[in-house]
């Protein structure tokens, strides 16, 4: 009997998902075994009707586009997942052994789980339950620790740095401050990138708490030198030094994670107030999710899906493929998801950013 691997797309989407998929299913035929997809995370390890086959024709012309063609959800942890009782009451019940036992009756030999650090949490719990698991990291914010790049992150910052390069028109018609608020959690990769190649003045991350004395003493700065407008572009996860990460709280029953948002709009206030300036505050959100992928994301998701494959020839499970440039390689996921991967704020990045004169909101400057 030939291998059967299942592939599932978990978390929220991203860029190159479906060149994943597209990846995963080209390999694993080319070797003779069957594929089949389990849409919206778990759905097909509980339901038939959630399990599609995937061949070579199904996934034609899928490459270029975003989003996933299997579905996804943050809503669906199997250890924790909330349902509701004969009263009309929410509980939160652990259904993880049904979803072992439709994974084995249904034959599979491996399933490779495309997901971002919680995604890759529970495909690692399962792997603890006997289930051959092999991880693909995905996620936009780039925040995995043990892989060099994700795939998705290229094509948010390019949104981002998109956006950024059209409000700068628009700002210095109104000589305004725009301040641009970009996703990436507690790590601030995508406001780094997008901010140093969109020009911005002020970029605020997670990792450096900032001093609104600092930045705007940059706004301030402009003025001075005849620029009478301003960029900001500020992280979700960043904030005020001594403050407190501002959020819409968890969002959902049974989501322990805060969902961040309004750091943007506190920031615009807090500029307004203090040099009574014309601000204004965008919120890219989910933006940034969505599209074609780029082609470094494509080619990088490509590269993520067919190592998977070769993993899953050679039997390496409860592990995720990580790229270690110039190669794939594997590592343990348990190591993959310790901790989230931080700006380094020795980095060349945060060092050019320096040097060509950007604000990261902690009063740093450059003398000559």
């Amino acid at each position: 009997m030939s291998d059967r691997l299942v592939i599932s797309t978990g978390g929220g989407d991203a860029p190159g998902l479906n060149a994943v998929i597209f990846a995963v299913v080209n390999a694993a035929t080319r070797k003779g075994w069957e594929v089949y997809g389990s849409r919206y995370g778990y759905g097909g390890f509980l339901d038939k009707d959630e399990l599609v086959r995937l061949t070579p024709d199904c996934v034609e012309g899928i490459l270029t586009q975003g989003g996933t063609i299997l579905g996804t959800t943050n809503k669906g942890n199997p250890f924790a997942k909330p349902v509701e009782n004969l009263a009309g009451e929410i509980q939160i019940v652990d259904i993880s052994d049904k979803i072992m036992r439709g994974f084995l009756r249904m034959g599979f030999s491996c399933h490779i789980a495309v997901g971002g650090d919680g995604s890759l949490e529970i495909a690692h719990r399962f792997a603890q339950k006997g289930m051959p698991v092999i991880g693909v990291p995905k996620t936009i914010d780039n925040d995995l620790e043990a892989t060099d790049r994700t795939f998705g992150f290229d094509t948010a910052v390019s949104t981002a740095t998109d956006a950024i390069d059209k409000l700068h028109s628009t700002a210095k018609s109104h000589d305004r401050v725009m301040v641009v608020e970009v996703m990436g959690r507690d790590s601030g990769w995508i406001a780094l990138y997008s901010g140093i190649a969109g020009g911005a003045d002020v970029i605020l991350i997670p990792e450096i708490p900032f001093d609104m004395e600092a930045v705007c003493s940059k706004i301030a700065e402009n003025e001075l030198h005849e620029k009478h407008y301003s960029i900001v572009v500020v992280a979700e996860g960043a904030r005020a030094q001594g403050g407190e990460v501002i959020s819409k709280g968890t969002g959902e029953i049974g989501r322990t994670e805060l969902l961040l948002g309004g750091i943007g709009e506190w920031v615009a206030n807090q500029i307004r107030q203090r040099l009574g300036k014309d601000t204004r505050s965008l919120v890219l959100g989910h933006l940034q999710r969505g599209g074609s992928p780029t082609n470094f994301d494509r080619l990088l998701a490509l590269r993520f899906g067919a190592a998977a494959v070769r993993m899953a020839q050679a039997k390496v499970y409860d592990h995720m493929v990580a790229w270690v440039p110039p190669n794939m390689t594997a590592v343990p996921i348990a190591e993959a998801i310790r901790r989230r991967k931080k700006v380094d704020l020795e980095s060349d990045k945060v060092l050019t950013a320096r040097d060509i004169g950007i604000c990261l909101g902690d009063g740093h400057a450059i003398t000559s």
